[in-house]
């Protein structure tokens, strides 16, 4: 303790805080901790002043000039029962404590949180974004908070507050009931509610919530798979079945495989035009089932659909053409009257009954492999 810091502590103290830090709670150096009679306190707007003496809250002072005496601190008087009409120095200590916003804190989840979809079943989603938050009660944060502490910053509750947060948070998107495709556009509202949730916890420990915002909500990436394959279809066409998305998507997959050699080759060509085919009937609403049978011409007996393997049935027209010279082959004919070509065996696909090329090895109509 040298000579000039012993003068020093003689004088009338000017106790004020010129905020230049981000600290919420700044104690003022006092010599000896012995603040005179008459000395001057000034409390800036967006401040408060606590005093105190001997491990006890005495006094809170809001913005504005005060001369200490026994006049404006009836508690520290009545504390200390002064004889000497305040006369001598007391020891006490004078903590500033900013009561302006706190802004841009930031929150989020460290580990996923499960919640229940009604789409997608159990889902594990993780959230950020920012709130911000002020001392409201002064005395009520020394006493629950930085006690103390010669100065006190945001990043020191942080994780008090990130815990509360993230707690609040998904205990509310859990009672929300918001399919997890649609919480993006509810992020001000889960913002509103979030807030007035929390608000309480901050109150306990003397400060208010002014601010809270739900920046994202973040999907797995099995999930946000699922959702673009799901909007490809949309896309693609009004394709109700999802299994006919999944079989195409199959045959898209054996096409694309290399194959040996030729055999290879035109196997792929031949997926991939089934799959041509197969997706184009989809999305024109063909490859239905033909009808169980078809009404006679002239009031006879319905015409039933071909068995499969069954005789051929003939092509529109009543004539095919011959195999080897091209002539038309009349219903009863059985080898060619130009050429004597046998008249080939028609066949029919197992899946849709309809007529096969000769010699194909896929059907024309739904691409089932004959």
């Amino acid at each position: 303790m040298g000579l000039f810091s012993f003068l020093r502590g003689q004088f009338i103290e000017v106790i004020e805080w010129i905020e230049d830090t981000d600290s919420i709670v700044y104690r003022f150096p006092v010599y000896d901790n012995a603040i005179k009679m008459g000395a001057q306190l000034t409390v800036r707007e967006g401040q408060a002043a606590i005093f105190v003496n001997e491990g006890q809250i005495a006094d809170v002072f809001g913005p504005g000039k005060y001369e200490l005496s026994t006049h404006n601190m009836p508690l520290l008087t009545a504390l200390k029962s002064w004889k000497y009409a305040f006369n001598s120095p007391f020891k006490a200590d004078v903590y500033f404590v900013n009561t302006t916003n706190i802004t841009d804190q930031k929150w989020g989840t460290t580990n996923p949180v499960m919640m229940r979809d009604k789409e997608f079943g159990v889902v594990r989603v993780r959230g950020f974004g920012n709130y911000s938050f002020k001392v409201k009660e002064p005395a009520v944060f020394m006493r629950e908070i930085f006690g103390s502490h010669e100065d006190f910053n945001p990043g020191q509750i942080a994780g008090f507050f990130k815990t509360m947060i993230v707690s609040g948070v998904s205990d509310l998107l859990a009672e929300s009931g918001i399919p997890v495709i649609d919480l993006a556009t509810h992020y001000d509202e889960l913002s509103s509610q979030a807030g007035a949730k929390l608000q309480p916890n901050f109150a306990a420990v003397g400060l208010s919530l002014t601010g809270f915002v739900i920046e994202n909500i973040s999907l797995p990436e099995e999930v946000e798979k699922m959702i673009d394959r799901r909007s490809s279809m949309n896309i693609a066409g009004n394709l109700d079945q999802y299994m006919k998305y999944q079989t195409a998507e199959s045959i898209r997959e054996a096409a694309s495989n290399p194959g040996g050699g030729l055999a290879g080759a035109g196997a792929g060509l031949g997926a991939g035009m089934a799959m041509g085919q197969m997706i184009n009937q989809m999305m024109s609403g063909a490859g239905q089932q033909p009808p169980a049978a078809e009404p006679a011409a002239a009031g006879g007996n319905p015409k039933p659909n071909p068995p499969q393997g069954g005789a051929a049935s003939e092509p529109e027209g009543g004539t095919e053409p011959c195999g080897g010279c091209g002539h038309s082959l009349k219903a009863t004919d059985k080898f060619c009257p130009e050429c004597g070509t046998p008249r080939p065996e028609r066949r029919f696909c197992p899946e849709c009954g309809s007529a096969a090329v000769p010699g194909a090895k896929f059907c024309s109509s739904c691409g089932t492999k004959l």
